[in-house]
């Protein structure tokens, strides 16, 4: 696949979001699950995460999903479209459930972290070739879906296989890995998803869930065994992360932009030539508070996706990602408030000493330009 997008093809929304969105608990207070006494209601999910991203940042964007004919159905589909987002192509399945989930406080990253879905034959697992419009899942630039729909059934595995295959005219394919082991009872789910990146366009990969999944460490060995996508994004944690572009695909050409191109970020990216005819840019993370990391990923595939759709080269891509991500880690929730279009471009226009003295903590994106400084 080439990543290029035919504009005359797909004349709708700017981006199509594919995948389950589940009603969320979060914690009144640290602790176990078990002695946590209530509750505050919110939403989650990687694919509606991104959807809502984007919204919120200027984007046309639709939601396609199923839910069930319940409460918790009607509060996503609520939830979502006040961010702006287009749900008419969400289905509501009479017979099975919305999928809810529960965690704790605390860090994901540590033994203390729990989480508790109850998603096991969710509406959305019910999602599979036939049941869902073309009219809906091509009806943007880009159709954007993760590897969590993959695990959920056979029968969403059978779609998400039917929509990365080759096939005249789809919109370009973005696909965030998002390796869930707990999800692939099996154990199948690191061939599958190999297997799905390779059929993309654009793919987001973590390091190390590259190297858990994949036993793949480092960006160049990701590369080499995903040779495929016009464009493969390695996010690098707090180091930052590289994006690799098939014959130096950059703004206004391929999957590296679609709208013809922007001015450079000065100093932001080390670029150097690949194996294979790649061009590789590489941007240094933010300095973050981190609130809580949950949906840090989904914020910067939405933040890289902004600014491809604005035809932006690589560094600014980049930069986008780091600040959209930026914008959630300072949350308690999944979702947070991206900065203004006008800020963010600020801030990415910075010169790189600049940018690397940069401190982000909660509020930031609702401070004013002198608030957002430098020590």
């Amino acid at each position: 696949m080439t990543g290029t997008v035919d504009m005359d093809l797909h004349p709708g929304v700017e981006v199509v979001c594919l995948g389950e969105s589940m009603v969320t608990f979060l914690p009144s207070l640290p602790g176990r699950l078990a002695d946590v006494p209530s509750f505050a209601r919110t939403i989650g999910g990687a694919e509606s995460n991104v959807a809502c991203a984007l919204a919120a940042a200027g984007h046309t964007v639709k939601w396609v999903s199923r839910v069930g004919a319940d409460g918790f159905g009607d509060h996503l589909l609520d939830a979502i479209a006040a961010y702006g987002v287009d749900t008419s192509g969400v289905r509501r399945d009479p017979d099975r459930p919305t999928g809810i989930y529960f965690r704790t406080a605390t860090d994901r990253a540590t033994d203390a972290h729990e989480v508790a879905y109850y998603r096991a034959g969710s509406a959305a697992s019910a999602m599979a070739p036939g049941t869902l419009s073309y009219d809906d899942l091509w009806a943007g630039r880009v159709l954007h879906v993760s590897g969590i729909t993959a695990a959920l059934s056979d029968d969403c595995l059978a779609l998400m296989r039917e929509l990365t295959a080759p096939a005249p005219g789809r919109p370009l394919i973005s696909f965030d890995v998002n390796h869930r082991p707990g999800l692939w009872r099996d154990g199948s789910g690191a061939r599958v998803l190999l297997d799905l990146a390779r059929g993309a366009d654009l793919v987001f990969v973590g390091e190390d869930e590259a190297a858990e999944a994949w036993d793949l460490h480092g960006g160049d060995a990701i590369r080499a065994a995903l040779p495929e996508p016009a464009t493969l994004v390695v996010k690098r944690g707090g180091a930052g992360a590289t994006v690799y572009e098939r014959g130096g695909a950059g703004a206004g050409s391929g999957a590296g932009g679609m709208e013809g191109g922007a001015g450079a970020v000065g100093g932001a990216a080390g670029v150097a030539g690949a194996g294979g005819g790649d061009t590789v840019t590489s941007v240094p993370a933010l300095r973050v508070e981190v609130v809580a990391p949950v949906g840090a990923g989904d914020a910067f595939a939405a933040g890289f996706l902004s600014a491809t759709l604005r035809g932006l080269p690589a560094a600014a891509r980049l930069r986008h990602g780091h600040l959209m991500a930026a914008a959630t880690l300072t949350v308690p929730e999944d979702l947070g408030t991206p900065p203004s279009r006008a800020e963010a471009d600020r801030l990415v226009g910075l010169d790189e000493a600049t940018w690397g003295t940069l401190r982000l903590g909660p509020g930031w994106t609702a401070a004013t330009e002198q608030e957002v400084r430098t020590p």
